[in-house]
């Protein structure tokens, strides 16, 4: 099954909100013929967008290819948050890398927000300061005192506010949780409209982008020297350096990345603004993800629409009804809140790790991926695509440190992963709906 064409119309975004609140860009023309260029892109995405951007910036000539339109898929349908960190925290990175490759990372999560802020800033697009995680169970509380005392300690950041019950109620009006924390130092914002931005600027730098351009097949360089085709219904690009970033989309072209990435589903639904009774969702202007393993994510936008996001789904089909799926989680949140009407509901396709970092790989020759970003991306793959443009500058020190960590394959091969994962996935699933 190709994602790419499973759940959503050929070279349309999906029904959100966001796509009627930002002006859609005209549309770039279909790849036709054979071209030339030194990289060649795939995916227009945040991570391909940036790496376009960064690429032509430092005088590359660029191509980029989207099989729809620049920002359709995950990057222009996710919550909108821009989080801090690595998707693992860092005693867990700790664990897994050691200390001084920890704070490295959590470093370039930190220059990953900074950049991401930069383009938005440079993109007219508003970033609102503040991501609060809520906690259903007192030890949660008791652990996130526990790390803001060790980030404060040992990575120099002091930005997390720790709520007791009675404080975080104040914050975030809801009996489902225990306590939360607020950091100050995340955001949110309207992912779409980041994403324009980001197409517009690569454009301005140069970049040559083709929507309607679906890449069919990729012949890679068989060493160093030679060149890389990418192929598509009407047309091919000859390039030196091949730059893949189509991460829940990319399917089976890079058979060695995709073992590695999984791609998950997930839901969202809007409502119309909520006037006076925003203040039963949220008192600050936050966005708010909790510790499910299904998580839930939710924040109000400028004009008070509850933008709420949840749901499992054991398909790679998004289910009839988005927004049943999406009712449920929101009702055991705000009761009050049950029968309120959606606007909008959407899905949209992410794709994940065994360990929910990102996967970085040089699948070929002069070939770079970057993909898997685990829920954790508006930041995280914003920079990966600046990183994979300083590594064909040759500047790769930070495309090595990442590729560097461990990516292990899916179980069960190309035809049991799937079954494998949404069994997991289910046992987790009724972990949370159990309270554990």
């Amino acid at each position: 099954m190709n994602l790419l064409f499973s759940n959503d119309r050929r070279g349309e975004y999906p029904p959100s909100l966001y796509a009627d609140q930002v002006a859609p860009l005209p549309p770039f023309p279909a790849l036709t013929g054979k071209v030339r260029a030194d990289v060649c892109v795939v995916g227009a995405g945040y991570t391909g967008l940036s790496a376009a951007l960064h690429l032509a910036q430092a005088g590359f000539d660029v191509v980029l290819l989207e099989a729809h339109r620049v920002g359709f898929g995950a990057s222009g349908r996710n919550g909108g948050q821009i989080g801090s960190g690595q998707r693992l925290g860092v005693e867990e990175l700790e664990r897994m890398a050691g200390r001084d490759r920890a704070r490295i990372l959590w470093d370039m999560a930190e220059a990953a927000k900074r950049l991401t802020r930069d383009l938005a800033s440079r993109a007219g697009v508003s970033v609102h300061d503040g991501v609060a995680h809520a906690f259903r169970k007192p030890e949660e509380l008791d652990h996130a005192r526990r790390e803001a005392e060790h980030l404060a300690r040992h990575y120099d950041y002091d930005r997390i506010e720790i709520h007791d019950p009675a404080s975080f109620h104040a914050i975030l009006p809801s009996d489902a949780y225990r306590g939360g924390e607020l950091d100050r130092g995340a955001g949110h914002l309207n992912p779409l409209a980041l994403a324009l931005g980001m197409a517009r600027l690569a454009q301005a730098a140069g970049a040559r982008i083709h929507e309607a351009s679906h890449v069919e097949a990729i012949d890679f360089a068989r060493d160093a020297t030679s060149k890389s085709t990418v192929r598509t219904a009407q047309g091919q690009v000859t390039c030196d350096h091949v730059v893949l970033a189509a991460n829940g989309y990319l399917g089976d072209l890079v058979p060695k990345v995709a073992a590695r990435v999984m791609p998950i589903n997930n839901f969202i639904a809007a409502t119309a603004p909520l006037g006076p009774r925003a203040a039963e969702v949220l008192t600050r202007s936050i966005a708010v993800h909790d510790t499910k393993f299904v998580v839930n994510y939710w924040r109000l936008d400028d004009e008070g629409r509850l933008i709420f996001g949840g749901g499992e789904n054991v398909s790679y089909r998004f289910p009839k009804d988005i927004g049943a799926k999406v009712r449920k989680p929101l009702a055991q949140i705000y009761p009050g809140l049950a029968d309120i009407p959606f606007t909008h509901c959407w899905g949209g396709t992410l794709a994940i790790t065994m360990n929910r970092m990102p996967c970085f790989m040089r699948p070929a020759p002069n070939a770079l991926s970057a993909s898997g970003f685990s829920g954790h991306g508006v930041a995280l793959a914003t920079l990966a695509g600046k990183q994979m443009a300083d590594a064909i500058a040759g500047q790769a020190q930070g495309f090595d440190t990442m590729a560097a960590l461990p990516t292990a394959r899916f179980p069960g091969g190309h035809f049991l992963r799937w079954p494998l994962l949404v069994a997991g996935m289910g046992w987790y699933a009724l972990r949370d709906r159990l309270g554990r």
